[in-house]
C-alpha cells in the first residue's frame, strides 16, 4: 500500500504499533517502572483503549483530522472505533474483513489459542524470562489461528493429502513453518492480551447497540469483505455496511481471511477509490 505508485503514495501515513503489542508500544514484555517486564501485571485492555492511545499520538503529532482511517481484521475494529468515538476526526473510513462485535466462533477459537499458550509449562503465569517463554504453546496457538486465516479450498488445492519425503503431511509442515516464524518474532504475553482484546470487542457496548453506535459515523465509508473468509464472515461486514447505508464491496479470493493481505491489487483499488472521495461528510457511493 505504501511506496512509489502505491495507493498511499504521496500521503502522510501513520501506522503505530498497537497498545499491548511487543514491537514498539507498551505491552507485557515492556519494562515496568521497577525495571522488570510487566508480565502478568499488565492490565487487560480493549480496542477502545488502543484507539485512545492512537488519539494521544495524533494529538502529539498535531493531527486533528485524518484524511482516512484504514484497517483490516483487528485494525478494522480500531478503524471503526475511531469513526464512532471521534467522528469529527475521521474524514474517510475503510473497514475491511472485520466485524462490529466478536462472535462466539471467534471467541471460542481465540480462547482455545490462549489455553494453548497458558498451558505450556514455560508460561509461568505470564512471568517467564526473556527467551524462555512458552514457545511450544505459542506455536500451537498459531497453528490453530492459521487454519482460520486460510480457506479450506486453498489448503486442499495447495496441499491435499500430500506427504513429504520426511513422512509429514505437507499441510502440517506448512503450519509448523508459520508457528516457528511467529514464535521467533512475537511475545506470548502480547498474543494472549491482544486476542482477549478482540474477544471483548463490541462497538455497541454502552452506546445502545451496534446500529446505534454506527449511526454516529459521519465519515465517507467503504466497507469490504473477503468472500471466502471463515473467521470474519461476509455477513459481519454486511451488517456494518447496512448500518452505515453503503453497499458492501466483496473481494473475491481463494485465500480466506488472509485475502485482505494477499489481494493487494483489489484492496489497493478500493483504497484509491476511497481517497478520491471528497471530504464533505456523508458516505462514499461506489464508483
Amino acid at each position: 500500500m505504501i511506496g512509489d505508485g502505491a495507493p498511499l503514495a504521496g500521503t502522510f501515513v501513520v501506522c503505530a504499533n498497537v497498545l499491548g503489542g511487543c514491537q514498539g508500544t507498551t505491552g507485557p514484555s515492556s519494562a515496568a517502572p521497577d525495571g522488570r517486564p510487566w508480565g502478568s501485571r499488565f492490565p487487560e485492555i480493549t480496542i477502545a483503549d488502543q484507539v485512545e492511545v492512537e488519539a494521544r499520538l495524533a494529538a502529539a503529532l498535531g493531527v486533528d483530522r485524518w484524511a482516512a482511517v484504514i484497517g483490516g481484521s483487528m485494525g478494522g475494529m480500531r478503524a471503526l472505533e475511531w469513526a464512532v468515538s471521534r467522528p469529527d476526526q475521521v474524514a474517510r473510513l475503510f473497514f475491511l474483513a472485520s466485524g462490529a462485535v466478536a462472535t462466539a466462533d471467534q471467541i471460542g477459537t481465540q480462547t482455545t489459542q490462549q489455553v494453548a499458550v497458558t498451558s505450556d509449562p514455560r508460561w509461568a503465569g505470564g512471568d517467564y524470562a526473556a527467551g524462555e517463554g512458552p514457545v511450544a504453546g505459542l506455536g500451537t496457538a498459531r497453528r490453530i489461528a492459521h487454519l482460520t486465516y486460510r480457506s479450506a479450498f486453498e489448503l486442499e488445492t495447495r496441499f491435499g493429502h500430500d506427504v513429504q519425503d520426511d513422512g509429514r503431511f505437507a499441510v502440517a509442515s506448512y503450519l509448523e513453518h508459520h508457528a516457528t516464524k511467529l514464535a521467533r518474532r512475537f511475545d506470548a504475553g502480547s498474543y494472549v492480551l491482544l486476542t482477549q482484546a478482540m474477544n471483548t470487542w463490541d462497538v455497541g457496548r454502552g452506546r445502545g447497540g451496534v446500529e446505534a453506535a454506527l449511526a454516529r459515523v459521519t465519515a465517507h465509508c467503504l466497507v469490504a469483505g473477503i468472500d471466502t473468509d471463515r473467521l470474519y464472515r461476509i455477513e459481519e461486514q454486511q451488517r456494518v455496511a447496512d448500518a452505515l447505508g453503503v453497499p458492501l464491496r466483496v473481494v473475491r479470493s481463494p485465500y480466506g481471511h488472509d485475502g485482505f493481505l494477499v489481494e493487494v491489487a483489489a484492496v489497493g483499488a478500493l483504497v484509491r477509490e476511497l481517497l478520491a472521495a471528497p471530504d464533505q461528510g456523508g458516505h462514499l457511493t461506489p464508483g
